[in-house]
């Protein structure tokens, strides 16, 4: 429910081809961080184009205000929540933990696609938009 498809042998992803004669779809981010982590973290942009089929890369910028090394976990969501299946991501930060030392400041990617099922779909037809959200939380016993 809300979750992206992150499986690697969900398609190969040197088949897909975008749907040229589909409507561009808006992808939104957000990022959020919990208040017990003393980073921020909030996408470069706020949103990209793309029709279902085409991949896609955007960047997060997360920075570690602390003065000491933190290790962080991404937990990710989409809204709204029927497109979720649709979303795959290809390589994302949210995959692994992430430690950022004092002060530090990184890029974070994050590759994805819309399946091109999702063209097919009509449950579809209405949306437009798609959020991908995430929320970074200090890593469990770290």
């Amino acid at each position: 429910m809300g979750t992206p498809k992150t499986e690697p042998t969900v398609r190969d992803i040197e088949s897909l081809r975008p749907l040229e004669n589909h409507r561009k779809l808006r992808i939104k981010f957000s990022g959020q961080v919990s208040t017990v982590l003393n980073w921020s973290f909030k996408p470069e942009q706020r949103q990209v184009s793309v029709v279902p089929g085409e991949t896609a890369l955007a960047f997060f910028k997360a920075h570690n205000r602390s003065d000491k090394p933190i290790v962080g976990v991404a937990t990710y969501n989409v809204i709204p929540e029927q497109a979720a299946p649709y979303f795959n991501k290809i390589q994302c930060f949210c995959f692994d933990e992430q430690q950022l030392d004092p002060q530090e400041e990184i890029d974070m990617p994050v590759f994805f696609f819309i399946d091109p099922e999702f063209a097919a779909d009509p449950l579809m037809d209405d949306i437009d938009t798609i959020t991908l959200s995430y929320t970074f939380f200090k890593a469990a016993g770290r």
